[in-house]
């Protein structure tokens, strides 16, 4: 394993093992963790690798405490990939002023305004440079049969990655995801502050318009949204505006559970369908020697 990933956490879990990392980002320029989850595994054996992104003010710790998602992973022999959701150790004015903009919050994008673009690049950061330090230091990791979920701001971030990388995610499944962040309150706040002013800049990032002009291989997205989630109703999650796109390569379900909130607990109730649906896509594909 590469020396410069400091170990902070291993716990025997389902056979497996969770482990929590850190490491220095050189696209991020700060300190970063990372979790990753690998089941129990013949010597020699590569599985495919499930990239979770979490949502507002969380860490990479969330997913891994609350989700439940580890008895899924061991039964579908799939490696657990989750990151941060933004740069940490760095101070920048600003970015701790509100829990939807700076720390806890950095969208999935790569910030072009001046004040931000040297830190916040996630969208390189969870595109590139993890998935390649996961790749160079875990060798039980399919390099070529990766899937990408997420939730709330990280099911923005799984549906804008997985379809802009269709060669690098070849699954995508999402919980809750900011479906127009161009059209609401979140969106257009992140957006202003990281891309300026330009609409053109955004529309790189929203979900939407990326399916609105997406030409690429047949893809499909799996979505869960509770009825009862309060942010369906402030109207900052728009599954509405998904379900009105037509795009034949882009076959899109949208599932609305009665009842259910915006909280882990809704997460935990369907994560193992969305485990299922991974391993439908990325159990067909070669497997990487």
């Amino acid at each position: 394993m590469n020396s410069k990933l400091a170990e902070l956490l291993s716990v025997r879990c389902f056979g497996g093992y969770q482990r929590i990392f850190s490491h220095y980002s050189n696209t991020l320029k700060c300190t970063m963790k990372f979790g990753i989850y690998i089941p129990d595994l013949k010597l020699h054996e590569k599985v495919p690798v499930l990239m979770y992104l979490s949502g507002l003010t969380c860490t990479e710790a969330n997913f891994i405490e609350k989700s439940g998602f580890h008895r899924a992973a061991a039964m579908y022999k799939m490696i657990v990939v989750n990151a941060d959701t933004s740069p940490r150790g760095v101070d920048i004015p600003g970015d701790s002023d509100c829990w939807d903009f700076g720390k806890g919050a950095g969208f999935y994008v790569d910030a072009t305004e001046p004040k931000w673009s040297e830190h916040y690049r996630m969208y390189t950061y969870i595109t590139d440079e993890l998935p390649n330090i996961v790749r160079l230091n875990f060798a039980e990791c399919d390099p070529y049969r990766w899937g990408i979920m997420g939730h709330s701001m990280g099911g923005h971030g799984a549906i804008v990655i997985g379809l802009r990388n269709p060669e690098k995610f070849l699954s995508i499944s999402a919980f809750a995801p900011i479906c127009n962040p161009m059209n609401c309150n979140w969106g257009k706040k992140a957006f202003l502050g990281y891309l300026g002013p330009s609409k053109e800049n955004w529309e790189a990032y929203d979900s939407l318009e990326i399916i609105k002009n997406y030409s690429g291989k047949p893809r499909k997205i799996l979505i869960d949204q509770g009825t009862a989630d309060n942010f369906l109703e402030q109207e900052q999650l728009l599954p509405q505006k998904l379900e009105s796109v037509k795009n034949n390569n882009v076959q899109i379900e949208i599932r609305y559970q009665e009842g259910y909130d915006h909280s882990y607990f809704f997460i935990a109730s369907f994560i193992e369908e969305h485990f299922a649906f991974h391993y439908e896509i990325l159990s067909k594909q070669n497997a990487g020697l």
